[in-house]
């Protein structure tokens, strides 16, 4: 596919129709440049994050565009390169409840990568966004291709949902000792 066509990826998650723009190689450098503001890649060495790019796809978000829709299918995750998104859950009583905005080097979307379960909040960018994409049968082939890059990988991955399981019970119990 050339560069600037856009590509509906609906067969392959929910991203709907955005710009795609190449192949995660060549943003390999971008990527390696935010290992110190991201901690999901503080422990890669430059070949890991030039393997890990060869198999993800670069794509473009305007202003007010959705990436990732709550209840939607999805079987990616996302790497923020450039820009800004926020997150959005659905609220019973006051609809878009704005949680939070991600920046340059936060990855969005792991739970439904792993789990494959619906989209727990929406990501829509805010100002123009650029993002590596890493789908599920990606991952696998990585595990296959480069074991202990997929270790790795996975170790990550894990770590950090389990440091926000821990910040979200947390909080909860604050929310119920009031």
């Amino acid at each position: 596919m050339a560069q600037g066509e856009v590509e509906s990826v609906s067969s392959r998650g929910s991203l709907q129709s955005l710009e795609r723009v190449g192949k995660g190689t060549a943003i390999a450098d971008e990527i390696f440049g935010l290992v110190g503001r991201s901690t999901f890649f503080a422990e890669f060495s430059r070949e890991d994050i030039s393997i890990l790019s060869g198999y993800m796809d670069v794509y473009r978000a305007q202003p007010g565009e959705i990436i990732i829709r709550e209840g939607g299918g999805g079987d990616f995750m996302l790497l923020l390169i450039e820009g800004h998104v926020d997150i959005l859950k659905k609220s019973t009583n006051r609809g878009q409840q704005h949680m939070t905005t991600a920046g340059p080097g936060m990855t969005l979307g792991e739970m439904s990568m792993i789990d494959g379960e619906p989209r727990f909040a929406s990501c829509i960018a805010t100002d123009a966004a650029t993002f590596a994409v890493l789908h599920r049968d990606d991952m696998a082939k990585i595990i296959l291709d480069h074991p202990s890059l997929g270790a790795k990988i996975l170790v990550k991955l894990v770590s950090m949902l389990s440091s926000r399981l821990r910040q979200t019970s947390a909080r909860l119990l604050q929310y119920m000792d009031k």
